[in-house]
């Protein structure tokens, strides 16, 4: 994170994501006064991980004995979460480099900003304010708004 913020700036961006959809807002108000509206709303597809199994988990020799071992099953439902970051951090990496927005804080679920991290590009973390870790894709702006204020009054 780059910088303490007083409140969040006009034009700043906000990301809210989880491992299946993708909330871009933009603050229309100002430092003391935020006002977000929604720029941009991502969403993929995303089974359970029960969903993706089709059989059941392989087995494999350990050698000359008769014992066999099973191997876990891959989590599809994981992976896919983990390449829905790796695109969000794409995306914002092009919108970076494009100079769409100076300053961003993203709230994301854990697994989501774990892998954000690791993903985004020098571009977007030197316009990072700040990060949070919560699920608030499917909450009201409003109730967004307080919690931002209050992360930003904390950081």
């Amino acid at each position: 994170m780059v910088e303490r913020a007083d409140g969040l700036p006009h034009g700043a961006w906000v990301l809210i994501a989880d491992g299946e959809k993708a909330l871009f807002l933009v603050n229309a108000g100002d430092a003391q006064d935020m006002h977000l509206q929604l720029r941009q709303k991502e969403e993929q597809e995303n089974p359970q991980a029960q969903d993706w199994a089709a059989n059941r988990p392989g087995r494999f020799n350990d050698g000359p004995s008769v014992h066999r071992s099973a191997v876990q099953d891959t989590d599809w439902h994981v992976l896919e979460k983990e390449r829905f970051a790796h695109d969000l951090a794409e995306m914002l990496y092009q919108d970076a480099h494009s100079g769409k927005f100076d300053k961003l804080v993203i709230i994301a679920s854990r697994v989501v900003l774990s892998e954000l991290r690791q993903e985004l590009h020098q571009e977007v973390t030197k316009r990072l304010i700040l990060d949070v870790p919560k699920v608030l894709t499917n909450h009201p702006i409003e109730e967004v708004e307080k919690l931002l204020s209050r992360e930003l009054e904390d950081a």
